[in-house]
């Protein structure tokens, strides 16, 4: 095996490396986006950065609702087609920012935007299971966001050259380019073949009709699995620590130079995509996922506890002193990436996974929509009091996990065989 083979994230051939192709070439769409896509809309279109804010807010709100919809339509359909028209029509919305010259116009836009894309969320969580199996799901998952990883920072890098030209054109390109992408990722997984649903069965907490299958809106009444995917929810709002009050922090309360912000990024992004797939091991059932979130939620709150020894450091202490937080915060996060995967996916009946994971995406959805506000006052207007704070709350919920889960699986009757279910592909 090549020193390549052994640090790339893209899996042997199979239908794994065919559904990561599919995750890169979407993903790289998204670093291109996400790195560009806020000056586009203010310095090509000429909107205000507080109007892109409060539409990206209230379009991502939004957006939220059609998680558990879509992801309930991918168990009694076809996942791989379904995220395959998800992706032609967000190709579509993406080129639909090139006509955006107003806020209302791009509030329609970035609606429809968000509402595919949370929806897609859920889909690809089912394709994922209905691809990998379930002794293999959270392994395919934690491959996944490898690649995602490094899609993302591929795509970040070209934007780059857009940013760079800083006119009209570049703009442009970068937004076709990112419609592109789409495109590319929709003709990738209809390499995959095709997975109909499976028949009926499965185990639940109840809510079924007397044919066996589980009524509309069941998942969003387990209160159990609602209890652990908030918990799950909960400890997500360390994503906004790293992409916002992180780099806010470095340059206002650490006393690091501007670059070090990329420097902190580019050190997750890298683990990331080193460790993903190792550091999933574990995972595959409730149990020993629930421990995994217990381990992820203790490491995250010692890397607050870092993050806020760098107050007042001299630069060159704060500087390695953000870098090692950095570290220790990634293996908490990778933790809690995988462990909340083992847990959806665990806790859902088989023949509710993309509706389960609608959920536990809403849960995770409405953190990230909460977390910028929340965060930035209690870290950035607090300080060292507010890291510790956080810390707290992060090591708590970890804790509580395994007993939620517990709770969760007192109420799950053995599963039974399910007729016509989908047997677990090669990957």
């Amino acid at each position: 095996m090549s020193r390549w083979s052994r640090l790339s994230p893209i899996p042997p051939p199979g239908r794994l490396r065919t559904l990561s192709l599919a995750t890169l070439a979407n993903t790289v769409g998204s670093g291109l986006w996400l790195t560009g896509g806020a000056l586009y809309l203010t310095r090509d279109v000429g909107l205000s950065p507080a109007s892109v804010g409060a539409g990206l807010t209230l379009a991502g709100l939004v957006g939220l609702t059609a998680s558990v919809p879509l992801g309930a339509l991918a168990d009694r359909r076809d996942p791989r087609t379904i995220r395959a028209l998800l992706q032609l029509g967000q190709a579509i919305a993406a080129a639909a920012y090139l006509l955006v010259g107003s806020f209302p116009v791009f509030l329609a836009v970035a609606v429809l935007e968000m509402l595919l894309a949370s929806g897609n969320l859920a889909v690809r969580a089912a394709l994922v299971a209905a691809v990998a199996g379930p002794q293999g799901r959270v392994h395919a998952f934690a491959t996944l966001r490898a690649v995602a990883n490094l899609g993302i920072a591929v795509g970040a890098g070209l934007a780059g050259f857009a940013l760079a030209a800083d006119s009209h054109l570049a703009y442009q390109m970068l937004v076709a380019g990112n419609a592109l992408t789409y495109l590319l990722s929709a003709a990738l997984l209809l390499r995959l073949p095709a997975y109909p649903p499976a028949a009926g069965g499965g185990r639940g907490p109840g809510g079924r009709r007397r044919d066996g299958a589980l009524r509309p809106g069941a998942a969003l009444r387990d209160v159990r699995f609602l209890a652990v995917s908030g918990a799950s929810a909960v400890l997500a709002l360390h994503w906004t620590l790293l992409a916002l009050v992180v780099p806010l922090w470095t340059v206002t309360r650490a006393g690091a130079p501007p670059p070090v912000v990329s420097a902190v990024l580019l050190t997750n992004t890298v683990l990331t995509v080193l460790l993903a797939v190792r550091l999933s091991r574990g995972a595959d059932d409730a149990t020993r996922a629930a421990r995994s979130m217990r381990r992820a939620g203790l490491v995250l709150a010692a890397a607050m506890l870092l993050y806020a020894a760098t107050a007042g450091l001299p630069p060159a202490a704060s500087v390695t002193l953000l870098l090692a937080a950095t570290v220790v915060y990634t293996f908490g996060d990778l933790w809690h990436g995988t462990a909340g995967a083992g847990l959806a996916y665990d806790l859902a009946p088989p023949d509710a996974i993309g509706a389960y994971q609608g959920v536990d995406g809403m849960l995770a959805g409405l953190s990230r929509a909460l977390g910028p506000a929340l965060l930035t006052l209690l870290v950035l207007d607090r300080g060292v009091p507010g890291w510790l704070a956080v810390g707290a709350v992060f090591a708590g919920v970890g804790l509580a996990t395994p007993a939620l889960t517990g709770w969760a699986l007192a109420s799950r009757q053995p599963a039974r065989p399910v007729s016509g279910d989908r047997p677990a592909a090669h990957v």
